[in-house]
């Protein structure tokens, strides 16, 4: 087989303007600054919790795997992950699923899902801080209207995040309230975005919505709910904000996540050193999570595509 000249025999690239040449650069420029811009942290965290880094302390040593060992053999450590992972799965299951529902509901362009859809959305506005100062004042014993609510029921003097058995259901409460709209936004996306031939031709066969739903619609649509569920689930992986502004982790430990116990472990006890592996760790957790969903992602969007 004879070989082939790429270059062109009419071109001098050394005729070529220099701005012309550059453009390749220009163009990666951007993305090698924030590769660089993340690898320098993520290589100093690395090596400091290889140290006793302390603020504390004027002068820090290399101690090797020390810190690992005492965060791995720490039963607080592997509390913490299972609050990790626990919040992780309610929150997130709980607002895939209303996400889902509330978009299928709204799929309809009427004047009534239109002012339903901007209402659905004002609590993705808030601040986690906010948000919980707000649900503080509505699960309030002496003024909250969600205690008045419960009190017709009969239940009164509900503990809500002030007790070991409820303080997740109320942080998970929150964060539902503020990142479902997140979900339904997307879903809703992406079922604008599917074809509608389909749909009409099931519908003249006279196929019931069970079906059409079980079989054109969620197929379908699964490429967008990973999408959803990859984002929501980091996020909640790493849930700092509204646990923090809820109770600091308490009460006493109960909701004392690896973000959490690795602020306080750097911040309040000054230990910089032994909290990095708390968040390496955590990162781990995420990056695995992540390359998982988005492989599952990127088959499902290729099966729509017929390949």
């Amino acid at each position: 087989m004879p070989k082939l000249n790429v270059s062109h025999p009419d071109i001098n690239y050394n005729e070529v303007p220099k701005n012309i040449r550059m453009r390749p650069y220009y163009i990666i420029a951007p993305g090698l600054l924030i590769l660089i811009g993340i690898l320098i942290p993520f290589v100093t965290a690395i090596f400091l919790s290889l140290t006793n880094y302390s603020f504390r302390l004027p002068h820090w040593k290399l101690i090797g795997l020390k810190n690992w060992i005492d965060t791995l053999t720490d039963p607080s450590f592997y509390h913490a992950l299972w609050v990790t992972i626990k919040y992780a799965v309610f929150s997130t299951g709980t607002q895939m699923i209303l996400g889902t529902v509330i978009a299928l509901l709204l799929r309809k362009d009427t004047r009534y899902s239109r002012i339903l859809k901007v209402l659905f959305t004002f609590p993705l506005m808030v601040a986690p801080a906010i948000a919980v100062l707000i649900w503080q004042l509505m699960t309030s014993n002496s003024i909250g209207v969600l205690e008045k609510l419960l009190n017709v029921f009969g239940v009164f003097g509900f503990p809500w995040a002030s007790s070991h058995s409820t303080a997740m259901f109320t942080a998970v409460l929150i964060d539902t309230w503020v990142n479902t709209p997140f979900i339904l936004l997307l879903v809703l996306a992406g079922l604008q975005s599917l074809p509608k031939s389909p749909f009409e031709a099931a519908e003249v066969d006279g196929a019931s919505r069970w079906f059409i739903f079980k079989t054109l619609t969620l197929p379908m649509l699964k490429p967008f709910l990973y999408i959803a569920l990859l984002f929501r689930l980091m996020a909640s992986l790493q849930e700092f904000g509204i646990i923090y502004a809820l109770t600091k982790g308490g009460p006493g430990d109960t909701l004392m996540n690896i973000s959490l116990t690795g602020y306080m472990t750097a911040f309040q006890y000054q230990r910089l050193g032994s909290a990095l592996p708390y968040l390496l760790v955590l990162w781990t957790i995420v990056n695995i999570s992540a390359k998982f969903l988005v492989k599952r992602q990127r088959k499902l969007a290729k099966q729509a595509q017929g390949y």
